[in-house]
Formats: structure tokens, C-alpha cells, sequence
């Protein structure tokens, strides 16, 4: 059983990895996307702003279709879906072609992004320990490589679908394998299935209250993280007067940083409890955002950017651990489930709130005192930091949960 887990926890921990390369390809390669296209500047925002709206209804068709399959079984089918989707994107001529592979994209990426979380929330459950973090470092380190070979793309200048076609070619195989070993796990007490959904729905009605917390960090969460992938290198190069080869700095050690701090932050949750670890990491992050905003150099402003990827790290993934757990205690699995299908939506609004929200602060004020409301909006995040708090246990201090017995099921033999 044991090994059971372990193979579940790589085979997930590879997954979310390889969804980080994908990702990563798409986003740092839009300029590429929009000259092959003629995508004018007007129109861009439109196809920008469709993929995360798009994404947002394929988590919340997730919320119901998990109540018929596993999420090791959406898990399985979506991520395919998305690797496809990028030598779609690249090969494609005309623009009718390139939004329906991007409504690809954005779907399957919303059923990916839910399904991929209950399993890994579903998985810490297991093990009684925090193992959350784990999985969106290796997310973190797939979007370090998927930037990297972006970037070898981009200087050889290589057409699009020639630098996907490779990239997909090793990625989805080896998904679909390890795919095999995803567990579909409770982590509790087995629940029978008319039971299950009543406690699905209870807790998808109690969601409208316990819930809207989460909801927010979530938010603001995302809203940090996209000012920060946005906005960082037009910052530091217009605003701190940095040179064009250092503004594209301040993402990469951004996201170096964030893979520093989660693949170091289970242990912090296991020893000082995830709410402990939450306060930390706001605190870190509105100091990160004051320093941004507030310095006098490029080089003041990268030490403010590292700052931010130290503290925003550890904020999604321990929202989507709080939200299935207290879900959990709710109404059972399928009302974690649920839980973080429609957490997982706030992900998406954050992302759309928070560039156009800076640059029109930004325009109409200044980029500096822009840097201040996201700051602002972290800082509020410490109101809810209680409600990270474990009920009855907690995941930390030396009083982490025994392991349970009940994990489910290998998708393998489904």
C-alpha cells in the first residue's frame, strides 16, 4: 500500500510538472503567436482573457463530471488535450484556427488544473502530512524548463509548431504512462456513494459561506502572481531603468525563487502548521510588493521580486489543501472535490483582475503606487489566515495525523 502511494505522489508530482512545461511554452511565446497570426494589438487582449474564462467552465464541467468518474480519469484525458493543443496553436494559419485550439487550451486546462488538485489534495489526505507544496514545485520547476526552451526557440528562431512538436512528442507518452499509477484516494473513512453525494452537495451549499475566505486569498494569490509575471520586466526596465537584457530577469528568479520556498514549505507546514506558514509568507510577500515599489534601482527591485516568489509560493497550494480538507470534514471525498473545482475558478478571476488592474493603476496613476494596491490586498489575506487552521488535527508541531489505511484505488484499473 505504501508503494501504492508512492508511485501515485511521483506519477502526480510528474504530472503537475509536465503541465508547467505546457504552460510555460504557451504564455512566453504570445509575441511569436500574435505575429504568425496578425493578431493586432486591440484584439490580443480578447484571445488573452478567453483562455482563462474558458479554463474556469472546464473546472466547474469538472465539479459535476467527477461525481460520475474518478479525477484520475479527467486527469488522464485532459492533459493530453492540452499538450495537443500547443503545436495546434503553432501550426495553425488562420485566426478561426487559432481560437479553437486556444478554447482547447483553455478547457482542458481548467478540467486539468481541478482534477490535478483533488488527487494531490486527496494524496496528502493519505499520508496525513503535508506533501501539497511538493507538487506546485514541480509545477514550478516545469514552467522553469517550458520558459527555458521557449527561450532556445525564440533565439534560434524556430517556427512555432517545430519548437512544440518535440516537446510534445516526449511529454505526452510519458504522461499517459504515468498516468497508470494516479490514486484515486479518500484519505478517510470509505464513504458510500448516495452518501457521498448528499455530503457533495452539503458541501457545495456550506461553500457559499466557509468557503468565500479561501476564495479571496485565492484571488489575491493569482492577482500577485500575474502583476508580478505581467508586469516585471516593463517595470524594471521603464519605471527602475534597467537595462532590456535585465528586465527579463525579474520572472526568472521569480520563478526560481518559488520553487526554493514550496519545495522547502511542507516542511514548515509539518513543523509550524500551515496557518503559521500562510502568515509568513503574506507578511513576505507585502514586503516584497513595498520593496518593488518603492525602489530606487533595478537592483533594489529584483531583491523586492525575489522576495515576492518566496511569499506567494506557498499561498495556492495551501488554499487547495484547506479547502479539500475542510470540505472533508464536511461532507466527505466527493465534497473536497467539489470544493476545489470551484476554488480552482478563483484562480482563473485573479488572473484576470490583476495585469488589467495594474496597468490601468499604472496609466492613470503611477506604476509605483500601482505595486501598493496588490500589496494592500495580500496584507488582507492575515484576516483569514485562521482558516488554514487544521480541525480537529493539524498537519505540523510533531502532530501530524497516522497515515490511513483507506487511499483509494491505482487509476490503473479503472
Amino acid at each position: 500500500m505504501t508503494d501504492v502511494l508512492r508511485r501515485g505522489r511521483a506519477s502526480l508530482a510528474f504530472g503537475f510538472l509536465v503541465q508547467g512545461v505546457a504552460f510555460a511554452l504557451l504564455v512566453t511565446r504570445i509575441p511569436a503567436v500574435q505575429d504568425r497570426y496578425g493578431v493586432s494589438d486591440a484584439l490580443l487582449p480578447v484571445f488573452l482573457a478567453a483562455v482563462p474564462i474558458l479554463a474556469g467552465i472546464g473546472s466547474v464541467t469538472t465539479e459535476r463530471l467527477v461525481k460520475r468518474v474518478p479525477p484520475s480519469r479527467v486527469l488522464r484525458w485532459s492533459q493530453p488535450v492540452v499538450l495537443l493543443a500547443l503545436p495546434a496553436v503553432g501550426a495553425g494559419r488562420h485566426m478561426a484556427g487559432l481560437a479553437v485550439a486556444l478554447a482547447a487550451f483553455g478547457l482542458a486546462v481548467g478540467a486539468l488544473d481541478a482534477s490535478m488538485n483533488m488527487l494531490g489534495v486527496s494524496l496528502q489526505r493519505a499520508y496525513g502530512r503535508s506533501i501539497m507544496l511538493g507538487f506546485h514545485a514541480a509545477y514550478s520547476l516545469g514552467g522553469i524548463v517550458g520558459a527555458s526552451l521557449a527561450w532556445v526557440g525564440a533565439r534560434g528562431d524556430v517556427a512555432l509548431w517545430v519548437s512544440y512538436l518535440p516537446v510534445v512528442l516526449v511529454l505526452l507518452p510519458a504522461a499517459l504512462a504515468g498516468s497508470r499509477w494516479y490514486v484515486d484516494g479518500s484519505g478517510g473513512p470509505a464513504v458510500p456513494e448516495e452518501a457521498e453525494g448528499r455530503g457533495a452537495g452539503a458541501g457545495a451549499s456550506a461553500g457559499l459561506t466557509w468557503m468565500l475566505p479561501l476564495c479571496l486569498v485565492m484571488t489575491v494569490a493569482y492577482i500577485g502572481d500575474s502583476t508580478v509575471s505581467n508586469w516585471s520586466a516593463k517595470y524594471l526596465q521603464d519605471v527602475l531603468g534597467g537595462s532590456e537584457q535585465l528586465a527579463t530577469v525579474p520572472y526568472n528568479v521569480y520563478m526560481v525563487t518559488t520553487l526554493l520556498g514550496r519545495t522547502l514549505g511542507d516542511v514548515g507546514v509539518r513543523r509550524f502548521g500551515a496557518a503559521t506558514v500562510v502568515r509568513a509568507g503574506t507578511l513576505v510577500a507585502a514586503v516584497g510588493f513595498a520593496v518593488v515599489a518603492g525602489a530606487p534601482g533595478a537592483w533594489a527591485g529584483m531583491l523586492g521580486f525575489t522576495l515576492l516568489g518566496l511569499g506567494l509560493c506557498v499561498l495556492v497550494p495551501q488554499t487547495f489543501a484547506a479547502a479539500g480538507r475542510r470540505a472533508a470534514e464536511r461532507g466527505g471525498p466527493g465534497a473536497s472535490d467539489a470544493a476545489i473545482a470551484r476554488l480552482n475558478v478563483f484562480n482563473y478571476v485573479g488572473f484576470l483582475i490583476g495585469s488589467p488592474l495594474v496597468g490601468a493603476l499604472g496609466d492613470a496613476w503611477s506604476y509605483r503606487g500601482a505595486m501598493l494596491v496588490p500589496m494592500v490586498l495580500v496584507l488582507v489575506i492575515l484576516v483569514y489566515a485562521k482558516s488554514f487552521a487544521s480541525e480537529p488535527d493539524r498537519y505540523g508541531g510533531g502532530h501530524e495525523r497516522p497515515r490511513t489505511a483507506d487511499v483509494g484505488r491505482g487509476s490503473n484499473g479503472l
